[in-house]
């Protein structure tokens, strides 16, 4: 059995075998690449201290380290596992801890915080709207953390501009949270930033008249000749042969070891017919859209990991349906990806009409699946209104599906010697 699916397995176990309700969410630098996640917790009515426990037990065993693929990554503690001498961090230069600005009136946490910081445990203040300069109430913070989170969607422009530059000139790096929409983010483009963070990642930027590229047309074509008169075995390898990178990535990825195929499969054709031409022709979308050398890794990542999401929140429909739901979930980023409105891009694809209708009306059977999985990235489940078995579950797709998705992008993104 592989990682993943004795990973999917621990909600049927018992004790702390149960996944971690976390979210991992990606801070990026200024080329859009990967800077550092944020590990959230979701609402459950686990004890908060037993949770935190939990949560180092998984740094200590290389669980949470192997979520975040070895990333720079930050994440709340209580004040009373801070204050603890048996520092589980002292060992984890990659994990850091994110502080609020009230830590700064806390004599004890601070001598603590400052011993932490000489050791190299990465220290974050998330500031928010908190006034910071010249402000004797944080100033301890500010002489002990290496980074400053400011809310970019509470700060007016000037001010966000004015507190960015102070503590850039501080030395202190600062990061901007809660960018949410793509003017946001081009402002913050403008700053002394070391990475921006927020849903912006995840919305298409408008555009007044869509225009697709050379090779997201070539995309479209060939995620259209997938589509049409209902290909089988042979006629998928027909439409994929002349991509040579594609049909490498493919093989490689399925032939890994991950999957542990009783026998190599040496043809896409050899491939459709071991796992089926539905599924086939969801992994060659998934290979090609990972191959967009143009966006974000972190957004290839997302398509990927509700893709997953999607298909195992179907198990309870028929198969074909539960092709149709990777489908779905995967082309539920599409406008993002493509940079254009989700009805034009479709426009050029004959998609099932229970996909089409989830993607652009919000309705039909995978809706409801796709609006849950939108919660979960959102950490926002209804709080108590949501059962404390539904949250594992999740948790345990949502943990599969990560390193699902971490694994096909890394065949996705190498190319052939």
């Amino acid at each position: 059995m592989s990682e993943a699916a004795a990973i999917s397995s621990a909600p049927e176990a018992s004790g702390n075998e149960q996944p971690l309700p976390v979210i991992r969410l990606p801070m990026l630098d200024t080329k859009r690449e990967l800077f550092a996640y944020e590990i959230v917790f979701q609402n459950e009515e686990e004890d908060e201290a037993a949770l935190m426990r939990r949560a180092l037990a998984t740094i200590t065993d290389g669980a949470l380290a192997r979520l975040v693929r070895g990333n720079r990554t930050f994440l709340r503690l209580t004040r009373d596992l801070l204050m603890e001498e048996t520092d589980v961090l002292q060992h984890q230069p990659r994990f850091g801890v994110l502080l609020e600005p009230d830590a700064a009136t806390d004599a004890a946490l601070m001598d603590r915080l400052a011993r932490m910081a000489q050791r190299g445990c990465p220290l974050m203040l998330d500031a928010g709207d908190t006034a910071l300069e010249f402000n004797a109430a944080v100033e301890p913070l500010l002489k002990v953390v290496q980074f400053v989170r400011l809310d970019a969607g509470k700060l007016e422009p000037a001010t966000l501009r004015s507190r960015s530059e102070y503590l850039h000139a501080r030395g202190i790096h600062v990061v901007a949270g809660h960018v949410d929409d793509h003017a946001t983010y081009h402002r913050c483009e403008e700053l002394p930033l070391q990475a921006i963070q927020g849903q912006f990642l995840l919305k298409p930027e408008p555009v007044e008249v869509p225009v697709l590229t050379a090779n997201r047309l070539s995309l479209l074509r060939l995620m259209r000749a997938l589509q049409e008169g209902n290909p089988g075995p042979v006629e998928l390898g027909q439409i994929v042969r002349d991509d040579a990178i594609l049909s490498y990535k493919l093989l490689g990825c399925v032939n890994s070891a991950y999957f542990a195929l009783p026998r190599q499969l040496k043809s896409v054709q050899q491939a459709a017919i071991f796992f089926g031409v539905s599924r086939m022709r969801n992994w060659i979308y998934t290979m090609a859209l990972s191959g967009m050398g143009d966006r974000p890794p972190e957004l290839l990542r997302a398509a990927l990991i509700r893709a997953h999401m999607c298909e195992k929140l179907a198990q309870h429909m028929p198969p074909e349906q539960r092709e149709m739901a990777f489908t779905a979930g995967l082309f539920s980023l599409l406008d993002t990806l493509m940079e254009a409105p989700m009805d034009f891009v479709l426009w050029h694809l004959p998609l099932a009409r229970e996909i089409s209708g989830a993607l652009l009306e919000n309705k039909g059977p995978f809706a409801p699946l796709l609006e849950q999985i939108r919660a979960w990235e959102a950490g926002d489940l209804r709080g108590g209104e949501v059962q404390p078995q539904v949250i594992r579950r999740m948790a345990a797709i949502y943990l599969e599906a990560t390193q699902w998705a971490d694994h096909v992008y890394a065949y996705a993104d190498q190319r052939p010697n």
